[in-house]
């Protein structure tokens, strides 16, 4: 499929789920909160709406109305009998102190077919003093803290223009799910927050991510194994370490990951661009068909980066090279500002090296007093079209 047919398939997707959406509407049940009794505190009158909206025979709606409330952790779940959105207007504060937290996170919904989550509020995950005492930049076993929202073998979905902020941990976690679109949301945390991932998917298919602003202490979007078919598109990132594809390989048995589509998408400030990387020495897996097109850097460290040798805290084996092959990647028309020397940089493993990668109409410009931009490739031998001003591969 190519790419514009990509594109004109994630748009008509989401149309179709945003009228869908929007013609159920007209016909739903609403269940707000404060007819349950929600107070400053809203966790047993949402519970409760939550249940009655989720046991209704006909398309529902829980009501979070404006306003600023406190939420302690909360599941909830189906499967539910009919449709059913919640529409979160307020601003949800959760527990400062994650001792008052046991798992790893705030929100979960799950096994939930047919949901909607709207609205103009924001989960906010008040991390900052979780942040000043994390040991996760430094140890790679620090104790988990509690991601903002989980959506777990959630189907047939759409979150739009809702803001989650400031989470302990990842912003938003996506697993076991399929054809859930996050459309207008918005991921808001500083640069400087400890393990604060935007949005991350494993073990899903048919994730779109359209129109949507993330700023972030982490990856504003990584993708984990076992995903497939996630479409990016015109998102904004920055701060943060970019859009990543793995870390890959740290863990025995992990799922291929293939059908991954960034487009139109514009990085700033960030550490690195658009990447893929997998743990040397570890355990094997697969990647493909992943293809970044259109991408506009400004002043981004590493914009263009495959790293088979991703060894943060320095914590990791060398001795053996990356056991992930990775293979049918393309980098097309990615245009801006690098912040380093080097703007390309393809480090394959040696044991088992790339294959099919394409580098197209790369422009790239470096300023600096080492430039002007480079690039640097191996263990892979690119097959190179167009502009390349990043020269060296």
């Amino acid at each position: 499929m190519g790419l514009k047919v990509v594109s004109s398939a994630i748009i008509s997707f989401s149309l179709f789920l945003l009228l869908a959406s929007t013609a159920k509407a007209q016909s739903k049940g609403v269940f707000d909160v404060t007819k349950y009794g929600a107070d400053k505190d809203i966790t047993e009158a949402l519970t409760n709406a939550w249940k009655d909206a989720c046991a209704s025979t006909n398309p529902s709606k829980v009501l979070i109305p404006s306003g600023t409330y406190s939420l302690r952790k909360l599941t909830l779940a189906g499967p539910c009998k009919a449709a059913i959105e919640l529409q979160v207007d307020g601003i949800l504060k959760a527990p400062v102190d994650p001792n008052q937290f046991s798992g790893g996170h705030w929100v979960n919904f799950g096994y939930v077919d047919k949901f909607t989550l709207s609205g103009s509020g924001t989960f906010d995950g008040q991390g900052k003093a979780a942040w000043s005492k994390s040991t996760c930049q430094k140890d790679k076993d620090c104790d988990s803290l509690p991601m903002n929202i989980r959506f777990d073998f959630i189907t047939n979905a759409l979150v739009r223009d809702i803001t989650t902020r400031d989470s302990k941990n990842f912003h938003v976690n996506v697993f076991g799910c399929r054809n859930l679109t996050f459309q207008h949301f918005t991921v808001s945390a500083p640069g400087e927050s400890v393990n604060t991932d935007g949005i991350h998917v494993g073990r899903s298919t048919g994730i779109y991510i359209i129109d949507s602003k993330i700023g972030t202490g982490d990856d504003c979007i990584s993708v984990g194994d076992g995903t497939e078919e996630l479409h990016i598109t015109g998102v904004t990132c920055g701060p943060g370490h970019g859009i990543s594809v793995g870390s890959l390989g740290k863990y025995p048995n992990e799922k291929p990951v293939s059908g991954i589509f960034v487009k139109n998408c514009t990085i700033s400030d960030t550490t690195n661009g658009v990447r893929i990387k997998s743990w040397p020495a570890l355990y094997g897996g697969v990647a493909s068909n992943m293809h970044f097109e259109d991408i506009v850097m400004n002043n981004v460290q590493n914009p263009v980066i495959i790293d088979q040798v991703y060894c943060p805290w320095n914590q990791c084996s060398l001795k053996a090279p990356s056991k992930v092959k990775i293979s049918d990647v393309s980098f097309k028309n990615i245009r801006g500002t690098s912040a380093t020397p080097v703007a390309v940089q393809i480090s394959c493993s040696s044991g088992i090296p790339c294959e099919k990668v394409q580098l197209a109409d790369i422009k790239l410009a470096y300023s600096g007093p080492d430039g002007p931009a480079k690039s640097q490739c191996s263990n892979v031998k690119p097959i190179i079209s167009g502009i390349m001003s990043a020269s060296g591969c």
